[in-house]
């Protein structure tokens, strides 16, 4: 069957938030009229200020406050069935805020209709939906999107699910407005599976990710505060990562090494007026408390530990940097324990007598760290996949990651895709014999880490819990042994052992 031609001029997109704002811009950018409206016409009114002198998107991007003209703005594109389809994205919050847009949309919506829900939706919630309006011939997609403001406009990551049919149609203005993988030239979008495949993936995306920002906090702070290296050497020392070695490529590595050199300048006043302006670096404004993620607010992270607790898939790398989170916000209560536990704050390291040694040990420790995060990630949705009957092709999750996406890591990428591209069906990430030599080659560096990080009280959550990861689920006979023998004394009720009291 021959691929289906872009047959779409126009686009809705509801919600003018920062996601759907920098969207509107970038199908804009590429000659695609946008009908933009947001329950806050404040917003709305916002995205036009900017677009004010961009030649190429002032004139493509047309406001609305009244949702229902919104709605009847967008054309009519006629697909090969001959059958009538107007694209529509929603930018919402999750949850009810859908519900509620979708509501005051549903007396406009047509036969035909696809909505592409872009939110970091809960896939009960989107299979939900699609069933309540495949009755009224409307296509509810979901679209996870990947890569944050910075890339939503040059190009994301898309992951669908739903309707083959509607995915089909609309695919091709999608391949258009996708990153694009700079080695193969292909789109970073894909058919997912069915139903809530699209959400799914993405929710898993985002468990990824934490856990990669998670190791990779860890292994700035062991710079830092362990080796006493100043933000600008981290900055340097992470972009050596991001040249070479298996660290390459590493989107969060390569911002990192941005991040630890960026300066802010502070106005001053007074006397020193004229003096030269100081300047403070970005980090020394940050505060420990992490904004969001760490309960269903943002939902994906949250979700994700849920869904690997519920689907027996053993996921701690990911979920320690989930639990990090948690007690990152929880600000006030954390330091009034700190208060009462006293424990020392995290100390220079001991006994390092190669320090650049050290550091590529910990380069290394990092990558298995991530390395496990995307294992476990990946297992979670081959496990989701088989239960619900989606039909994930876990190579096409790896395919859109490669460019567009927030945990875009060019070496793990190359070290999965030949098995995940094979054609075999692959349940434990950790069977891949390059995955299994890279683990078994790595483990020691990653072991120095942790001891050592322990050794300084150094905070090393998802380190520490991809070492133990790779121990337990390596272990020929594990120490649970004891655990099923008090668990079968219990469901015997043998309260009458010899020297147990009842």
């Amino acid at each position: 069957m021959a691929p289906p031609k872009q047959i779409f001029k126009c686009i809705g997109i509801a919600g003018a938030g920062n996601m759907g704002a920098t969207m509107a811009f970038g199908f804009a950018e590429k000659g695609i009229k946008v009908s933009l409206w947001d329950a806050k016409a404040e917003n709305v009114d916002n995205v036009m200020s900017k677009v004010e002198g961009e030649k190429g998107v002032q004139e493509n991007i047309r406001p609305f406050n009244d949702i229902h003209e919104f709605v009847k703005s967008v054309d009519v594109a006629i697909d090969s069935d001959g059958r009538g389809r107007r694209p529509f994205i929603f930018s919402i919050t999750h949850g009810w805020p859908v519900d509620s847009v979708l509501g005051l949309m549903m007396d406009d919506l047509e036969d035909g209709d696809i909505i592409l829900d872009g939110g970091n939706e809960n896939y009960r919630n989107t299979e939900r939906r699609q069933e309540e309006l495949e009755k009224e011939g409307v296509s509810w997609i979901g679209m996870g999107v990947s890569g944050g403001n910075h890339s939503t406009r040059k190009g994301p990551s898309l992951a669908l699910g739903g309707d083959a049919q509607a995915i089909r149609v609309v695919m091709p203005l999608l391949k258009e407005f996708a990153a694009q993988d700079p080695r193969t030239g292909e789109s970073c979008v894909a058919n997912i599976g069915t139903r809530g495949a699209g959400h799914y993936v993405k929710m898993v995306h985002n468990a990824i990710e934490n856990g990669m920002l998670s190791s990779i906090c860890e292994a700035w702070a062991l710079l830092h505060y362990g080796l006493g290296k100043s933000y600008d050497e981290i900055g340097e020392i992470f972009e050596s990562w991001d040249s070479e070695g298996p660290l390459r490529n590493t989107f969060l590595v390569q911002i990192g090494s941005s991040i630890c050199r960026e300066k802010k300048k502070k106005k001053q006043s007074g006397e020193r007026k004229s003096e030269k302006v100081d300047e403070t670096y970005i980090l020394d404004e940050m505060h420990d408390a992490v904004g969001d993620g760490d309960d269903d607010t943002a939902g994906t992270l949250y979700w994700s530990v849920m869904e690997a607790a519920d689907r027996h898939v053993s996921a701690p790398s990911i979920a320690a940097g989930q639990f990090l989170r948690v007690s990152s916000r929880n600000r006030k209560q954390r330091l009034r324990v700190a208060q009462k536990l006293s424990i020392e704050p995290p100390k220079k390291l001991k006994h390092i007598h190669d320090v650049p040694t050290f550091v590529e040990q910990l380069r290394d420790a990092t990558y298995i760290s991530i390395l496990s995060s995307f294992c476990q990630g990946l297992e979670l949705i081959a496990r989701g996949s088989k239960d619900e009957k989606w039909n994930i092709n876990l190579g096409d999750c790896l395919k859109i990651w490669r460019a567009g996406s927030i945990i875009q890591e060019e070496y793990i990428s190359d070290l999965l895709m030949p098995a995940l591209t094979s054609g075999a069906h692959i349940m434990n990430m950790k069977l891949i014999d390059e995955v299994a030599a890279a683990m078994k080659k790595n483990f020691d560096s990653l072991k120095q880490v942790v001891l050592k990080g322990t050794e300084s009280d150094a905070y090393i959550p998802s380190l520490s819990a991809s070492l133990e990861y790779l121990k337990y689920e390596g272990a020929r006979m594990l120490p649970t042994q004891f655990m099923e023998a008090e668990l079968a004394f219990l469901n015997a009720h043998r309260y009458d052992w010899p020297g147990v009291r009842g």
